[in-house]
């Protein structure tokens, strides 16, 4: 089984707002660089696209280590989803006996499969401290967020 490391990020101008993704893939000796963007989205989706989108492109099952600066992701992958995917993708609300959709359901299944197809190890990073990679991924996700936000204020600035 090959080993890949995958390291991603994800941007957004507002919250919700331009987002945009970036990952990096490194197989042996070399790597890929991915990024891509959103016109409305949160920092969150972009996170999660990030990692998904990074997946999509390995053709057989491998042994993954993600890297993430997102405790959204990686506690939601490896905590939670398995008593979302039991309670209906329903989780209870804080100080209340009632239940909300769990957010961003649509990504968590896309994710879930892909993530079954390898066996992943999720690492965490402290975001903006210096794992080269990491910075890397947080710049081309601003970078593709940043785009999106200009390609926004343009079309909004043309005439129909």
């Amino acid at each position: 089984m090959q080993k890949v490391i995958l390291v991603t990020d994800g941007a957004c101008i507002g919250n919700p707002g331009p987002g945009g993704w970036a990952c990096i893939l490194r197989y042996e000796t070399r790597h890929k660089e991915l990024f891509g963007s959103e016109e409305h989205t949160t920092n969150n989706r972009m996170e999660m696209r990030a990692v998904i989108e990074g997946m999509k492109t390995l053709r057989e099952s491998s042994h993954i280590i993600v890297t993430t600066d997102s405790q959204y992701v990686r506690n939601g992958i490896t905590k939670w989803i398995a008593q979302w995917k039991r309670q209906g993708w329903q989780k209870k609300t804080k100080g209340t006996s009632g239940t909300l959709e769990v957010l961003n359901r649509d990504l968590w299944e896309e994710l879930d499969s892909l993530a079954a197809r390898h066996e992943v190890d999720w690492k965490w990073v402290r975001g903006h401290a210096g794992h080269a990679d990491n910075v890397r991924c947080d710049h081309l996700a601003l970078l593709a967020a940043r785009k999106q936000a200009m390609l926004l204020r343009a079309a909004r600035r043309s005439p129909r």
